[in-house]
């Protein structure tokens, strides 16, 4: 089955157009492109959107970081594609993923844990609640009913 998930390229990497570029390509390798555009998060959706973090000592710096200029956000689908978005991306820890996962996405352009060059969702739940507070227009009853269609006629 077809899943969904949300990615998001943050500021320092959007502004870089050849690490943007990068993993715009193997992006559009991987999966299929459902939706993208650029965006520039306020504050509000910020704290939205990163609200499981709200606790932790870096939360400010999270914050400040992804409102500091434009990230570049997709709906991507595949197979498994939570997980596999994930595994490209690589794990969190920056200064751990350069020596342990050195060919992923923040391997190869993380700066620092605020820093580490892209998100995604962790669960089916929460790329619904990512994609729609940055897609709020997407509908998942219709793209669910397209693949449906699609998949009747293989």
């Amino acid at each position: 089955n077809l899943e969904l998930t949300f990615a998001l390229i943050k500021p320092h990497i959007f502004k870089n157009t050849y690490a943007f570029r990068n993993i715009e390509n193997l992006m559009r390798s991987e999966f299929t492109i459902v939706k993208s555009r650029e965006v520039v998060m306020s504050k509000e959706i910020a704290q939205n959107f990163y609200k499981e973090h709200e606790s932790k000592f870096f939360y400010n710096r999270l914050l400040t970081f992804v409102c500091s200029g434009p990230s570049f956000a997709y709906i991507l689908a595949s197979e498994n594609c939570i997980a596999k978005w994930r595994k490209l991306m690589g794990p969190t820890k920056v200064f751990q993923t350069v020596y342990t996962h050195p060919g992923s996405i923040r391997g190869k352009f993380g700066i620092s844990d605020t820093r580490n060059a892209c998100h995604g969702s962790d669960g089916p739940e929460s790329a619904e609640s990512e994609i729609s507070l940055i897609f709020p227009d997407f509908s998942f009853d219709d793209w669910r009913r397209r693949q449906e269609k699609v998949k009747r006629k293989n």
